[in-house]
């Protein structure tokens, strides 16, 4: 089967960083058929790595001031709170977020949980939406969104999505409190991506997960369901507009004493729009609210903005007012921030006046959270909105110069993605790709990539044109997109585009180059690259360096030259970049000792290889999220090592667990390894359906992808399984495909698609076995044996072997059988194998039992037979059967009508896809009514939910 290194993730590092600490993992989304340089925005790609959230969107924000207790909204909000779904919707200004920080704080009290986040049109976009939505889940408990973080890392295409949501809210349902997520301001959310991840949210949602919306606008959701089962609290603006009592006490908390006759006045010209009479008593404060107020009705913002204009702005001082503009343009500000933004840094005392000012005025100044020394504002939107009309009345080079204060301020404060979109509105586009240039390394360094094509998505098309290291980052960029065409070409540029003289880039095209090979499964041509990834340039980046000894490993691991792969991997010299160790960091290592456990794994080593992923685990374990691709990887392909060793349940919870990433975010080595073992620990357990499902899966992926050699390995254990069901038309249809694969695909010296012909070879072997040709079987099979020994493969030579026992026992000739036995033993027990050799055929152990009794065995092969024996089959259906009937008994939780129609298609033995076709629902939506079945009915496979149905129905 072969592997490598688990995940695009490790991809990446191969490509570019060599280990390096904090990474994400990552597969990018594919783009459009094009060149990147045909789409500059980078819109197709999600970001590969979680860009830092700003603390200030995640926390509920600071009272400006005295706010009022709306005990009639707040008891409705109290007795709703085990509702699936509030919406507050309403224009600005109307209190929205003020009942949502009330209603929070009800719920701290009762125990609940409460997760806050402030929406932005910055948050306009599924990728970032979702990185703030699982930060904001994050601040109440981290590993609520352990599992759904790295999923979220690895794609934004609307199956990926879906994935990630249906991760989350299984964390959320064992969370042992209720959660209560809160959205403001989500109008901002114009995205239809966005809106059918909430809809997930929303229609997947477990009893102690709650949602609550605030926006302009009611959201663009489908709510008709929760309002027909009486699960959602809907509260607009009449709801939300302030009665007349609440109007009074708003009034007399800001003015003092006020008679009725003013308070029925002032209520009246607003309508009881809570914004209205804040601006109202603010030129109150003033002595200003005279004649003005007397003839306007402020019930809405256009009202709102003429108002602030006549009575708050225009008798400001002309600093002040000029201070409040600059504000404006920052979508979050401080003191020394605005006093740069003026030109006049000598004015930050001014600025820090007017904001306190301005805050114990109750102005719309908006205090946000944060863990920084230095206290951030935002402006309330109506206020805000106001003031960009000034600042857009201004001569365009007044506005640019502006944006260039405020880009070298944030340049030089380290807030690189404010910086660079300052920097391009300030016409100095060629300055922020050049920041980027000087700082790509550095980020790649702390793992921080998410943050640097994000950066590259501001700046304008044609300064990435000119920039050679740029266009290398964006050509990677479409590599882990999987988008393999548009690299190709973009490589093809860069390699007419790059002069021989500058080494150290066209050394990095070839890493790419190597990688892209890799993920298409060319190992031709990954080799052909061979020559110019044995001599790094001197002033070769050293994380190029680093990822290029992760390419080696992998291309001499595949030539079967195992030893020279570790050797590569424990001899790596001490590189560091800007002073940052990269070999040293606790991720690179741990990386590179994954890579050692694979190519002992791959040798058939299985014993020492498992140690190593153990140690992996634990030590990845202790040094946290830095570590965690490090923990994945090395789960997974403990995974295959656990079923070797028979341990099929741990293996199969652990795969079942990881496969979906496996799938989204792995080569394709580690994709087949993890696909066929999880196909086969269901097979020994007993459930049909659930193997050949994994092993259909396997199919759809290397289809879609073109991976022949994955397409051959999931049909040749189909063969192998129909053969056991007596189904031998199935079988040789099945071997008639192999055989087209492997025409079409000529064996190479060293592509992995070699492996076809052995496929091939070995798929005839079984079929002949079945058809009579047993001793022609048997032959054909030592040949293989011999091809496989001289590559290496020594855990496919003992399966062989002991497979070769079994035909030759067949045929009659105990004395052959039992020499290829008694080898594959030895063989078996010098690796640690068990199921490599019980697997080969359902005879397999009988065989061994013979063997055993008629040979003489030493104290150590003795040993090893007994733990062969220990690993014969139990019958696993009878206990299964039993503990349906006893759930059954105890009174199973009743199916619902959609999923009864699931479990009826899922009985006709339809896969996922089909099943999700006749309803009209998608796959991923059927997986998650399979889970639902599943727990429900106390089951754990499709077999099993089936025979529940079936016993129930004959009522046995």
């Amino acid at each position: 089967m072969g592997g490598m290194w688990g995940s695009t993730r490790i991809g990446w590092i191969l490509a570019a960083n060599g280990p390096i600490p904090g990474l994400h993992s990552t597969e990018l989304q594919a783009v459009p058929q094009c060149s990147l340089m045909e789409n500059p925005s980078l819109t197709g790609i999600p970001l590969p790595y979680a860009r830092p959230i700003d603390s200030g969107k995640l926390r509920p924000p600071r009272s400006a001031g005295r706010t009022i207790a709306r005990e009639r909204l707040n008891e409705r909000l109290l007795e709703a709170r085990r509702q699936r779904c509030v919406v507050l919707s309403g224009p600005a200004g109307c209190g929205k977020s003020t009942l949502l920080l009330s209603w929070r704080q009800q719920l701290l009290s009762l125990g609940f949980d409460v997760a806050w986040l402030t929406l932005t049109p910055d948050d306009n976009d599924l990728t970032r939406f979702l990185d703030c939505l699982l930060a904001s889940i994050a601040e109440v408990a981290p590993p609520l969104i352990q599992e759904a973080d790295f999923l979220e890392g690895c794609a934004s295409d609307r199956e990926a999505v879906e994935r990630t949501v249906i991760t989350l809210v299984r964390s959320v349902s064992r969370h042992p409190r209720d959660l209560v997520l809160m959205l403001d301001d989500m109008d901002h959310l114009t995205d239809s991506g966005i809106h059918e991840a909430l809809q997930w949210l929303l229609d997947y949602a477990p009893p102690n997960l709650h949602l609550a919306f605030a926006s302009r606008a009611v959201p663009p959701l489908s709510l008709a369901r929760l309002r027909s089962q009486k699960e959602i609290l809907e509260l607009d603006l009449r709801d939300l507009r302030l009665t007349l009592e609440e109007s009074e006490q708003f009034l007399k908390s800001q003015l003092g004493s006020i008679d009725a006759a003013e308070v029925r006045r002032m209520h009246d010209m607003t309508d009881g729009w809570a914004a209205g009479l804040q601006l109202l008593c603010a030129s109150r404060k003033a002595n200003r609210g005279g004649n003005a107020a007397d003839q306007m009705e402020l019930r809405d913002t256009r009202a709102f903005a003429s108002f602030f204009e006549a009575e708050v702005l225009s008798f400001l001082s002309p600093d002040d007012l000029e201070l409040l503009r600059h504000m404006a343009v920052c979508s979050r500000f401080c003191a020394p921030l605005c006093a740069a933004l003026t030109g006049r840094p000598e004015a930050l005392d001014e600025a820090a006046a007017l904001i306190t000012r301005l805050e114990n005025a109750n102005l719309f100044l908006i205090p946000m959270a944060s863990a920084e020394r230095q206290s951030w504002y935002r402006l309330h939107p109506l206020l805000r909105d106001t003031l960009l009309e000034h600042f857009a009345a201004r001569h365009p080079t007044e506005r640019q110069a502006v944006h260039v204060r405020a880009w070298i301020w944030m340049r030089d404060h380290d807030q690189l993605d404010e910086a660079i979109r300052h920097a391009v509105l300030g016409g100095e586009s060629a300055a922020a790709a050049q920041l980027i240039v000087e700082r790509a390394e550095s980020l790649q360094v702390v793992g921080d990539l998410r943050t640097l094509v994000e950066l590259m998505r501001l700046l304008p098309a044609e300064e990435i044109r000119k920039r050679i290291p740029l266009r290398v980052l964006a050509a990677r960029m479409l590599l882990f997109a999987r988008n393999f065409a548009a690299c190709a070409e973009e490589l093809e540029r860069l390699e007419c585009d790059v002069p021989e003289s500058d080494t150290s880039t066209r050394f990095s095209l070839a890493i790419v180059g190597a990688v892209l090979a890799v993920q298409r499964d060319d190992t031709d041509s990954a080799f052909a690259l061979l020559p110019r990834l044995l001599h790094p340039p001197k002033d070769a980046n050293p994380l190029m360096i680093g990822g290029n000894l992760n390419v080696l490993s992998w291309l001499y691991m595949h030539r079967g030259e195992y030893e020279l792969a570790r050797r590569i991997q424990l001899e790596r010299p001490p590189l560091h970049c800007n002073g940052v160790p990269l070999v040293g960091s606790a991720a690179g290592s741990l990386q590179g000792r994954c890579l050692v456990g694979l190519s002992l794994a791959m040798e058939g080593q299985m014993i020492q290889a498992e140690r190593i992923y153990r140690e992996v685990m634990y030590e990845a374990e202790r040094h946290g999220k830095s570590c965690s691709e490090a923990r994945h990887l090395a789960a997974a392909l403990l995974g295959a090592v656990l079923y070797e060793f028979n341990e099929v349940e741990a293996a199969r919870d652990l795969l079942e667990r990881w496969v979906d990433i496996v799938e989204r975010v792995s080569i394709p080595d580690s994709v087949l390894r993890v696909m066929v073992t999880l196909a086969c620990t269901h097979w020994v357990a007993g459930n049909r359906m659930e193997a050949f499902a994994c092993l259909e899966r396997l199919e759809a992926y290397a289809s879609k992808l073109g991976l022949d050699r994955l397409l051959a390995y999931s049909l040749l254990y189909r063969i192998h399984w129909h053969l056991q069901l007596g189904e031998q038309a199935e079988a040789e249809a099945k071997l008639a495909r192999i055989h087209e694969i492997d025409t079409r695909n000529p064996d190479a010296e060293y592509s992995a698609l070699k492996e076809v012909r052995i496929i091939s070879e070995y798929a005839q072997v079984r079929i002949q076995d079945t058809s009579g040709d047993v001793l022609g079987a048997a032959r054909r099979l030592e040949q293989l044996i011999a091809l496989c020994e001289r590559h290496g493969r020594q855990a496919l030579v003992a399966r062989m072997l002991m497979h070769c026992g079994v035909l030759y026992a067949r045929a009659g000739r105990r004395e052959a059988a039992h020499a290829r036995v008694m080898e594959a033993l030895r063989r078996g027990h010098r690796f640690g194998l068990l199921r490599s050799l019980l697997d080969t055929h359902p005879t397999a152990i009988d065989l061994i039992d013979e063997v055993a009794r008629s040979e003489s065995l030493d104290l150590v092969l003795s040993f090893y037979v007994e733990r062969l024996q220990a690993c014969r089959p139990t019958n696993t259906a009878t206990a299964a059967q039993l503990k349906r009937l006893e759930k059954t008994a105890a009174g199973a939780e009743p199916l619902k009508e959609r999923e009864l129609e699931v479990l009826r298609l899922l009985a006709q033995a339809l896969p996922n896809k089909k099943i999700a076709r006749a309803l009209g629902l998608s796959p991923e939506t059927v997986k998650w009514y399979l889970s639902q079945i599943y727990s429900k009915l106390g089951v754990r496979s499709r077999d099993e939910a089936v025979a529940w149905m079936r016993d129930l129905e004959t009522g046995r």
